[in-house]
Parts: C-alpha cells; sequence; structure tokens
C-alpha cells in the first residue's frame, strides 16, 4: 500500500509540473498571439487609411472631371424650381 501511493504521489507531482510548464507555454503563445493580432491591425488600418486617401483622391478627380462647379451666376437650388415654393427641408 505503501509503495502504491508513492507511486502515485509522484505521477500527481509530475503531472502538476507538466501542467506548470504548459501553462506558461500557453502564456507565453498567447502574449505573441496577441502581438501578432496589435501588429496586424495596426498594419490593415494603415492600410485602409492609406487606401481611403488614394480613393478620396482618385473619386475627387473623377467628379471634378464629371462636373464642372457651378459658375457664381447659377440659379440657388430653392429657386431652380421656378414655382416659388421653399426647398425640401433635408432629413
Amino acid at each position: 500500500m505503501e509503495r502504491l501511493n508513492t507511486k502515485l504521489y509522484l505521477q500527481n507531482c509530475y503531472i502538476m509540473k507538466e501542467n506548470e510548464r504548459l501553462r506558461k507555454a500557453a502564456l507565453l503563445l498567447n502574449q505573441e498571439n496577441q502581438a501578432l493580432l496589435s501588429e496586424l491591425k495596426h498594419r490593415l488600418a494603415k492600410s485602409a487609411a492609406a487606401g481611403n486617401n488614394n480613393n478620396n483622391a482618385a473619386a475627387a478627380a473623377a467628379a471634378n472631371r464629371a462636373s464642372p462647379k457651378p459658375s457664381m451666376d447659377a440659379a440657388a437650388p430653392a429657386q431652380a424650381g421656378g414655382k416659388g415654393k421653399p426647398a425640401p427641408k433635408p432629413k
């Protein structure tokens, strides 16, 4: 009986030691994962900002080519209808 208890005790010690080793490894992996996720989010945000800047510049250039700016003597939008009705309120 004494020998069985000693054997079980040693197995238990080995299991606890292995659990501690695995816990430390999991902690390190989690820290590395968090760092990589943070870097990925930073790169995506940077890429999205650069993409938005390029898209905004391209859209502005296309809008400038497609529709020229109205001249100073153009009718105001409320008067464009010619019926004297006020312009609809924006929602």
